[in-house]
């Protein structure tokens, strides 16, 4: 396949350096790509998509008129990452899930970092995910965020930056483990030519995650993923989690209280539940508790939540931490908290409820990447550059009448990657989706989900708004090393 054609454009580019020379860690890479026809490239591409379609990897597109079953849109180029630069991302993850979890401990407690005005009160208070239920409870050894996914993306001087963190039902890692292991069949000389360091751990390292917060005294724990059901958009990732960690996959009519403890039905009867992974939202966790409406949850988990007979993960009302209105202030917390400077920055952002911001953001919403606060998936969300006279006409009405709801950011140049297109390879924005495990140590998979914004010219990497994604790999520290498998512990 050819590659010196390859459009650099003023971009970052993760293979290539300005001046259109291969990076060093690239090079091995690049000669493969060099050395493959455009036939046999194709064959490849073609035997990766019939690999995940037949293992069923999908995702469902609610706003998607012609069907909501998609197959997740894959490219066979991996991303690679150098071990020093990945050590920089963990040490940075790490430091950013310490201070988020002081963070949720102290607003639902005595919420010192409100008094001191660090975090604007009415910002935490009025939040679409704070739980005033949770208010003086303390969660199963004190963690509230079991799970996190952040997103980072490069400027276009190549640094890592945080763009958002998902704390409350951060999906996508199961496409990063199917891809892998899809990869390591297309590519398995390349694959151990890098000596990449492995993911296949992760299943095993959530269920020890889940089981570290089980209640006291339970000698063989049950773990169980509850699933909204087989309509929601990350249906497969439940599924697939739940078998690879052994554990049951359950809906919430599933699972009963009775005698103050929670329960799933079974052929041998009702089974006590010690630990949920919950992939529902807080609403509809339990109709007693939260929405009445609801037909998702059970009732009466809350209480037996309160009452320490289960541990949920991650914790209710976690969802405070990843309203984009409060993500400005995630280094003010490590610096309030941890006492030490963030290891990895934020995107410049204006929250549109201060006055100054407000009328910062209305001036400028043309040049603005517009996000709504509490919205998630690429919805809810203006790139002032790419939009029409009539989306800045609404969205300068909406962020004027509800600017709570609204902050806004610069419209950053993503980094990008090569990336298989209908005319050959061509420069694609990328993002990067680690996760981070916080159980008995904080631990973060080596690598994560690289999502790719397939449309020429976009900058939108969510796959609900036409984005695939790419394997990424992470460098053993020198050449000939095999892989590694030690994490980074809680500081």
């Amino acid at each position: 396949m050819r590659i010196d054609g390859y459009q650099l454009d003023g971009y970052f580019d993760e293979m290539f350096e300005p001046g259109g020379v291969v990076r060093p860690h690239y090079r091995e890479l690049a000669q493969r790509l060099g050395e493959l026809s455009d036939a046999e490239l194709a064959s490849r591409r073609r035997m990766v998509d019939l690999m995940l379609r037949n293992q069923g990897v999908t995702f469902t597109v609610y706003s998607d008129q012609s069907g909501i079953e998609k197959v997740f849109p894959f490219d066979p180029i991996p991303r690679l990452l150098a071990a020093e630069e990945w050590d920089r991302v963990e040490r940075g993850l790490v430091q950013r899930i310490e201070a988020l979890n002081l963070f949720l401990r102290d607003v639902y407690h005595e919420q010192h970092i409100l008094r001191d005005r660090v975090v604007d009160p009415e910002l935490v208070l009025g939040a679409t995910f704070f739980r005033r239920e949770m208010m003086g409870f303390d969660p199963p050894r004190g963690i509230y965020v079991h799970v996190v996914g952040t997103d980072l993306i490069r400027d276009r001087d190549g640094d890592f930056m945080v763009l958002e963190d998902n704390a409350r039902n951060p999906s996508g890692v199961s496409y990063v483990l199917q891809c892998r292991a899809v990869l390591k069949r297309v590519f398995p000389a390349l694959f151990a030519h890098y000596g990449v360091r492995p993911v296949d751990d992760y299943a095993e390292w959530l269920k020890e995650t889940l089981l570290h917060v089980a209640p006291r005294g339970a000698a063989e724990p049950t773990a169980v993923l509850l699933t909204p059901g087989i309509y929601n958009s990350a249906y497969f990732e439940h599924s697939f989690l739940a078998r690879q960690m052994g554990v049951q996959l359950v809906e919430g009519r599933d699972l009963t209280v009775k005698d103050g403890a929670v329960c799933m039905r079974s052929t041998r009867g009702l089974q006590r539940v010690d630990v949920i992974y919950s992939r529902i939202d807080d609403d509809f966790l339990d109709p007693v508790a939260f929405r009445p409406d609801s037909l998702l949850g059970c009732a009466g988990l809350f209480a037996a939540y309160r009452g320490g007979a289960v541990a949920v993960a991650n914790a209710p009302g976690t969802g405070v931490a990843d309203d984009k209105a409060i993500y400005p202030f995630v280094p003010d917390m490590i610096r309030y908290y941890l006492k030490q400077d963030p290891i990895l920055p934020n995107v410049p952002t204006w929250v549109a409820s201060r006055p100054s911001d407000l009328a910062y953001i209305l001036e400028h919403l043309e040049e603005l990447v517009v996000k709504q606060t509490d919205a998630s998936g690429g919805y809810g969300m203006m790139i002032g550059p790419h939009a029409t006279a009539a989306e800045h006409a609404e969205f300068r009405r909406r962020v004027a009448a509800e600017p709570r709801r609204y902050i806004a950011q610069p419209t950053i140049s993503l980094g990008r990657h090569p990336t298989i297109c209908d005319d050959g390879l061509e420069g694609r924005c990328v993002d990067l989706r680690p996760y981070v495990l916080f159980g008995e140590r904080i631990r973060v998979i080596p690598g994560g989900l690289t999502r790719v914004a397939l449309r020429r010219g976009s900058l939108v990497v969510n796959s609900s708004q036409g984005g695939g994604y790419k394997d990424t790999w992470v460098l053993a520290a020198e050449a000939g090393v095999g892989p590694r498998e030690e994490a980074a512990d809680a500081q």
